[in-house]
């Protein structure tokens, strides 16, 4: 989906015109990928008013990956939160998406450069369904890839570390060269994942199923939002592992994320889940979902951040 050109940028602690963000192609990152980032949105609810959903959450796992990287931000947790909200207000943005990130500077080349700068920045624009109005409506076909996800002693699952998401580009690309929408990946014992940016839970007999945090899966903020909802609805929940098998024979299954929001998966590698369409239980908890984040839901004021 193309970037729509908006008019600022915040960049170590200024709101700069969109063309002027600017960095140095020797920025350390740009060479060696090791940065944080994150993703964020701003919906307009019902009552005509914009709120960010779960900001702090969001910006806290920001300055988590950080600490697993060991890098230190400039700026702190409740700057980037305010520079989230002033770039939205600055953007004209009722609707949108946020990326903060903490890259290391331009100065010394090699894989250690302790003494560059460590810089921060957040992007906003407009950003409809990550996979399109169908696959909220419809569904997606998904591939189980080639590609596995990074096993816990070569990288860490729990951030949102730049260069680590190469596996999810390959996994990505692979799956769209082949005809589908979205991949799956599985870890090195063949225990299910998640897609190339976002958890994945199945349904069967009335549970929902996800695969647990010391998996090496992210610890979605979206993922944790559907299992709080589901239990609030009376739905079983378990967070266990999830053979390929038990997905193939899944009644239903679905993505989550805060770009992916709560997208149903009707096929996996050819095989037609439930019936091939979002199932009841899915499409409870989606439209639970959106009513918490844009609609009139107000059960949860403390993931509302109003803008």
């Amino acid at each position: 989906m193309a970037i729509e050109k908006l008019k600022k940028i915040w960049l170590d602690g200024q709101l700069v015109e969109w063309d002027e963000a600017r960095i140095h192609v020797l920025s350390h990152t740009l060479h060696y990928g090791l940065g944080a980032f994150e993703g964020i949105r701003a919906y307009r609810r019902a009552d005509g008013r914009t709120a960010v959903f779960r900001l702090r959450e969001h910006v806290q796992r920001l300055f988590d990956t950080c600490k697993l990287i060991a890098m230190q931000p400039e700026f702190t947790k409740d700057q980037v939160c305010e520079a989230s909200c002033e770039l939205l207000r600055a953007n004209g943005l009722t609707e949108g998406y946020l990326r903060p990130l903490v890259f290391v500077g331009d100065g010394t080349m090699g894989i250690y450069a302790p003494d560059n700068r460590i810089r921060t920045a957040v992007i906003s624009w407009k950003w409809g369904a990550y996979l399109g109005t169908t696959a909220l409506e419809k569904g997606v076909r998904t591939k189980i890839s080639a590609w596995v996800r990074h096993h816990p002693s070569i990288a860490l699952a729990k951030g949102k570390i730049m260069g680590q998401y190469t596996n999810s580009v390959l996994a990505k690309r692979e799956a769209k060269i082949a005809g589908y929408d979205e991949a799956i990946l599985l870890d090195l014992n063949g225990h299910v994942c998640e897609g190339s940016g976002e958890n994945l839970f199945i349904i069967k007999d009335g549970k929902l199923i996800t695969p647990p945090l010391s998996s090496s899966i992210l610890a979605g903020i979206t993922r944790e939002t559907v299992l709080q909802l589901a239990r609030e609805e009376g739905i079983p929940v378990a967070e266990q592992l999830i053979t390929r098998d038990q997905l193939y024979l899944a009644d239903e299954a679905f993505f989550t994320g805060t770009a992916v929001e709560v997208t149903p998966i009707r096929e996996v590698d050819d095989r037609t889940l439930g019936e091939g369409k979002p199932g009841p239980i899915t499409t409870r908890l989606q439209e639970r979902y959106f009513d918490v984040v844009k609609g009139s839901d107000e059960s949860h004021p403390e993931w509302l951040t109003l803008v």
